[in-house]
């Protein structure tokens, strides 16, 4: 059976500390070929990872895309620059001309502009060659990682992980299932009417 949902990372909230591992992880693993500094002090251009570490008083979190089935940000792209690839909506960042009708559409606030590179290069406006084109950023799931998302191993507290709907559901269906076996077997039989 194929699967029916996508997958997305989802975010344990009582071990995230707020630390921030996952932004620096998403950056490096998106910035490979821009060659960007690895280690403190050799970074020299700006942090832009593809999900935020939001931290309100009481706990703190990464927000990012959880690849809605019925997309929002998809629907209202005029320019198709924000398509489904198997079950992920990714961003087609050559068609993408900033106009923000996405960053308005995401109930979860996880798509952001970012400036558009290429080779390493900010890549000029149209029609205005001294400012740097900006473009919908948000979380991908680490496509050329081989082994997942690089938040969710970056992160220290196991707080984040890829999220399975269909393996989620199929482990409840399991559980019901014994919980209503134990059950049935210590209940006295019916009497037929």
């Amino acid at each position: 059976m194929a699967n029916e949902f996508g997958l997305f990372v989802s975010a344990d909230i009582g071990k995230c500390t707020g630390c921030k591992a996952c932004e620096l992880a998403c950056f490096q693993a998106h910035n490979k070929n821009n060659k960007v500094g690895k280690t403190i002090g050799t970074i020299a251009v700006p942090v832009t990872p593809k999900l935020y570490v939001t931290v309100i008083e009481t706990a703190s979190m990464p927000v990012q895309c959880k690849h809605c089935e019925n997309s929002p940000c998809r629907a209202v792209c005029k320019q198709g620059a924000i398509v489904k690839v198997g079950h992920q909506i990714i961003v087609n960042e050559a068609k993408c001309i900033g106009c923000k009708d996405c960053l308005v559409a995401c109930p979860f606030g996880a798509v952001t502009l970012l400036p558009f590179h290429a080779g390493g290069k900010p890549v000029p406006q149209p029609g205005n060659p001294g400012e740097g084109r900006i473009v919908a950023s948000k979380c991908d799931l680490c496509p050329e990682e081989p082994l997942g998302p690089a938040c969710v191993r970056a992160c220290p507290n196991q707080a984040l992980g890829v999220a399975d709907i269909n393996e989620s559901r199929k482990q409840k269906n399991i559980a019901a299932a014994e919980a209503l076996a134990v059950v049935n077997a210590g209940a006295p039989e019916r009497r037929a009417l």
